[in-house]
This record gives structure tokens, sequence and C-alpha cells, in this order.
């Protein structure tokens, strides 16, 4: 387990294999960290299911809309929350392996609960989609997440929660 340096901009994502803990980059991005705590604390990432995973790029998460058993899987990645779209948040913090990176459509202030985390480094994505968070400890959990686009039995987010809250 990593140590928690701050609590409040920590996210604690529970994985089948394990936990996950991520930095909130609050000070780089801080409404995309904002959101990504407001949907924690609301339980609406619970059970959502990684339905984008491509081997060497990235694990997309998030849609809240479509994203749960029961819900629409074969919609999931079109949808959003109820909140409004973000503005883009764009710095120099490159898409290392780790980082997460907000989800968009083409329009880059489109973003709204939709996030990918990088299985390795992608910099062709540098400055084009929002950094705002980095993986701190658990990757390996990560890295064990069913691939496909979507996969057959999408793993998914058990739970997530903001480490101020537990």
């Amino acid at each position: 387990m990593a140590e928690i340096k701050d609590p409040e901009n920590t996210i604690l994502i529970e994985l089948k294999d394990g936990t996950v803990t991520v930095e909130l980059l609050a000070d780089v991005a801080p409404k995309h960290a904002e959101r990504m705590k407001e949907l924690a604390r609301e339980g609406a990432y619970d059970g959502v299911v990684f339905h984008r995973v491509i081997d060497g790029f990235m694990a997309q998460t998030g849609d809240v809309e479509h994203g749960r058993e029961g819900g629409e899987l074969r919609r999931a990645g079109t949808g959003g929350s109820t909140k409004p779209d973000l503005p883009a948040e764009f710095s120099k913090l490159p898409h290392d392996r780790g980082t997460l990176g907000a989800a968009r459509s083409q329009n880059p202030n489109s973003a709204n609960s939709q996030f990918f985390i990088n299985f390795s480094d992608n910099h062709f994505l540098n400055g084009q989609y929002t950094v705002y968070g980095r993986v701190i400890s658990g990757m390996e959990h990560v890295d064990k997440i069913l691939r496909g686009e979507p996969p057959a039995t999408p793993d998914k987010m058990i739970s997530v929660k903001v480490a101020a809250d537990v």
C-alpha cells in the first residue's frame, strides 16, 4: 500500500485482484479531480465495467450511464453522468504508464465521467487529453484487467472511494 499524502485527493478503486490507489492531481486539473471525487462519493462508479481495454495502450471505464450489469453494456462507452461536461484542463504532464486521462469525444471540452488508465507511456496523447491522476500503488491489478473492445466478460470497478471517507 502506498503512503497517502492527501486523503482528500486520493481515490481507492477496488478491483477483483486488489486495490488501486490513485493520487488525484487537483493542482493541475481541479475540475476533473473534483468530478471524480463527487461521482465516487455518490457511488456512481461502483460496479461500472472497463468497456475498452487495449493491450499495451490503456483501460477505459467510467460510463456511469450504461456501464453496469443490468445496464446497457452493449452501449457502454457512449454515456456519461447527469452532470455537465468539463472543460479541458490540458497541462504539460505526459501520459505516462499509470496516469489517468479523461476520456472524451472529438470535442476537447466533452469529458464527463469516463477515464482511462495508461498501461504504457502514451506520449502521442500529450496535450490532447487531460491528465488528472496517477496510480501510486496497485498498477499490477490494472495490468490484469481483461482485454477487449468490449471484453467478453468485462472486469468492473467493485467500488471507488475517496480515501478521506474510508
